[in-house]
């Protein structure tokens, strides 16, 4: 968990296009907001709580003024791989007092997690900065704090898995292991026909079946989530851009400058300059 907190906040919420490498989550108790993404607008209700995936842009806003509590969290379930990408996912929830209390337990156990600047770009730098260097928590908070955190989040999955469209034999549980691979390899070259050797299927075979699983042809998501993971070094470390792009498996600085903007509508420059100053 980075932060955890309760605020009231009025018309100077409100800003676009903001990115970040861990998930949020919010309850309103008063008052009235607007939350954007994932091509809808949610109106942000009292009593509700509202989920914002990790590297997903999203805008949001409030005309007069409302209060919540608000959570940020890492989600990775295994190395490279994300609970997006086995689950399905609604974003609006109706709260029930116990959301209420599991968030009072989380501000009693982190008083100090409180999120103190209101700028997304400055608080997800902050929160960052902070968890990076962040001392050690007692062992049984600790527990409860990861208890905490799976409770709420597990209020917004839909029990439908995400590889449902499997209809050509290529078992989820497969893919699972390819997409933990590819986390794993993410700094090395990684090609259609090594992920096929590694499931025992032709290259053509493995294709056509990721593609039934994700609506995505293997080379594109091994794209995506090698710009993801530029995303979150770009924001929690000082690395130089050609060190992230080595990190990242693309060697190639002007090609690594290239997809990344075809991804994600900006250089990695202006990424890190926009959601960091």
């Amino acid at each position: 968990m980075l932060h955890v907190g309760y605020e009231k906040l009025d018309n100077k919420w409100n800003y676009d296009n903001v990115i970040s490498p861990f998930v949020r989550l919010f309850l309103v108790t008063k008052g009235q907001a607007y939350l954007h993404h994932t091509n809808q607008t949610f109106n942000l209700e009292t009593g509700y709580m509202y989920l914002v995936p990790s590297y997903t842009y999203n805008s949001y806003g409030c005309d007069a003024y409302h209060e919540q509590y608000y959570t940020g969290f890492f989600e990775e379930i295994k190395f490279g791989m994300s609970i997006f990408n086995i689950k399905q996912f609604k974003f609006k929830v109706k709260a029930v007092q116990t959301d209420i209390d599991l968030f009072e337990r989380l501000i009693a156990i982190h008083p100090k997690k409180v999120v103190t600047d209101r700028n997304p770009k400055s608080h997800i730098n902050n929160s960052l900065y902070n968890y990076n260097k962040a001392g050690s928590i007692s062992l049984n908070h600790d527990i409860e704090t990861q208890g905490i955190l799976a409770i709420l989040f597990s209020r917004f999955i839909e029990n439908i898995d995400v590889a449902t469209r499997n209809t050509i034999g290529f078992k989820s549980g497969d893919l699972s292991k390819v997409l933990v691979y590819i986390g794993k390899h993410i700094h090395e070259e990684i090609t259609v026909k090594a992920l096929a050797d590694y499931c025992h299927l032709s290259p053509d075979h493995f294709t056509r079946s990721f593609f039934a699983n994700y609506e995505i042809t293997p080379n594109k998501y091994i794209q995506l989530k090698r710009i993801e993971r530029a995303q979150f070094l770009l924001l929690t470390t000082r690395d130089s851009l050609n060190q992230i792009a080595e990190r990242v498996g693309m060697k190639n600085i002007s090609y690594f400058s290239r997809k990344f903007k075809a991804i994600t509508g900006m250089s990695p420059a202006q990424f890190r300059k926009k959601q960091l100053y």
